[in-house]
């Protein structure tokens, strides 16, 4: 069931069905409880209202965890609209939870069809927000299409997008967004797409690049990534991961991580990397380096983690095992070269497990692909755990704070997250987790920042 139609004391809404919403409550309470830091800035947002009279739009992964963060905006003042940024990663007993429980404004179904993904993307535009939130960017380079009256860049599955915009007369639309103050962008792949809106000179707005925050990358990238892919994994195929040939296509934090995983259960890790210092790292990891060339023909499970397009081509399925499994781990569904796959498959049958469809190929052998092609952590998975994400979530809620208190003084440009935020996390996490630290004397501060030192 759909309900599309706001109930009266409800925020509008568009998710499968407000009835889920009591299991709903249930994960998003206990994903709470590993979220320390969050509820600290919860608890400060509830009672200072940073975000008092500001409308937001999130574009973001609508699970438990990211309930609590939208649960810390709306404390601090925030008239929020959350829409998904993946087809395949609501959680819709979470989502329906957050319009009955929350009374925040959600517009996310599990299997959204593009065409109603990017209704939502519409709602969201014409929620006309203050501050936006992105996981990928889908909000802020629709956005800039409109602006730029590049209405021809939408194709016919972002029709809503491209109807919602030609409500407004042309002269009128580069106005649309002008009293944005800035966005936080948490994904490797928004973070591509902001930089080059950044070189082109059409940013619109600051963009704080939360994904770019050590408190973000060095954790949720390399240990909820890690882990959470191999759980999406194992779930869809109950494959035993020791002695399996695995290969990971990218070396960044996230290959990292999801190499650090794979070797902790027992497989024998190859990266595949076309940067050259992320190859000589992973080799002195001690993990096999080659081409996905030479990796197609051995490997039996692929993962790519890269942000690219087609990492896994026609070339590579040529070549494959009979049985071997490919998922991707990045944000968008163009790291394995779908159509090209298709065209190559006498039949495939989806769902021979679940999230595990199974292409036939005309020449005789069958492939897997986990998830879609789409996020296999997600899609298959319940994401990054909430003690990671707690860090990454704080991380955003602060920013967001940051970038309202700095309104009109930032540059249109991508930017770091402030030191201070990166600190605040970090020490609060330690602190929750009984962990502490030595600090400098004031003669060790000195000699930090003094050159008159030598041998």
């Amino acid at each position: 069931m759909i309900v599309a139609t706001a109930t009266a004391g409800i925020s509008r809404h568009d998710v499968k069905d407000l009835a889920l919403a009591a299991h709903g409550k249930k994960r998003i309470l206990w994903a709470d409880h590993d979220m320390p830091v969050l509820q600290q800035v919860r608890e400060r947002f509830e009672a200072e209202k940073p975000l008092a009279g500001l409308r937001m739009s999130a574009c973001l992964h609508v699970t438990a965890e990211t309930a609590n963060l939208v649960r810390a905006l709306k404390a601090g003042g925030a008239d929020l609209l959350l829409i998904a940024s993946n087809p395949l990663s609501t959680q819709d007993d979470v989502a329906a939870s957050l319009v009955a429980d929350f009374g925040i404004g959600v517009a996310a179904i599990h299997g959204e069809k593009p065409t109603t993904y990017y209704k939502h993307v519409a709602m969201a535009l014409d929620h006309r927000p203050h501050v936006t939130m992105d996981d990928g960017a889908d909000l802020v380079s629709a956005m800039v299409f409109i602006a730029l009256d590049r209405l021809s860049a939408f194709d016919d599955k972002q029709k809503p997008v491209r109807d919602w915009a030609e409500k407004f007369a042309p002269a009128d639309r580069k106005s649309l967004f002008k009293d944005v103050i800035g966005s936080m962008e948490e994904t490797t792949t928004g973070v591509i797409r902001l930089r080059a809106m950044e070189k082109d000179g059409v940013l619109p707005f600051p963009v704080i690049s939360v994904n770019d925050a050590e408190t973000k990358h060095f954790f949720d990238n390399r240990y909820g990534t890690g882990q959470s892919t191999l759980d999406g994994v194992i779930r869809a195929t109950n494959m035993l991961i020791a002695g399996k040939r695995v290969v990971i296509a990218g070396y960044g934090w996230c290959g990292k991580g999801v190499a650090l995983r794979a070797r902790g259960h027992g497989a024998s890790v190859i990266i595949t990397e076309v940067n050259p210092i992320r190859a000589l790292e992973a080799a002195m990891d001690g993990f096999q380096v080659m081409t996905m060339a030479q990796a197609a023909r051995v490997g039996d499970l692929f993962i790519t983690v890269t942000g690219n397009k087609h990492i896994i081509g026609k070339e590579h399925f040529e070549v494959m095992k009979d049985g071997a499994m490919v998922c991707n781990s990045g944000h968008f569904d163009i790291e394995i070269d779908l159509v090209a796959l298709t065209e190559m498959t006498d039949h495939c049958t989806v769902g021979v497990r679940h999230e595990v469809d199974e292409y036939k190929l005309k020449m005789g052998k069958k492939l897997y692909v986990i998830g879609s092609g789409r996020l296999v952590n997600l899609a298959a998975a319940e994401g990054h755990p909430p003690s990671v994400m707690d860090m990454s979530f704080a991380t955003q809620a602060l920013a967001t704070e940051y970038c309202v208190k700095n309104k009109g003084k930032l540059p249109n440009k991508v930017l770091p997250v402030p030191r201070e935020v990166e600190e605040f996390v970090a020490t609060a996490k330690l602190a929750s987790m009984g962990v502490t630290i030595d600090s400098m004397t004031a003669d060790q501060t000195k000699y930090s920042t003094s050159w008159e030192h030598g041998t």
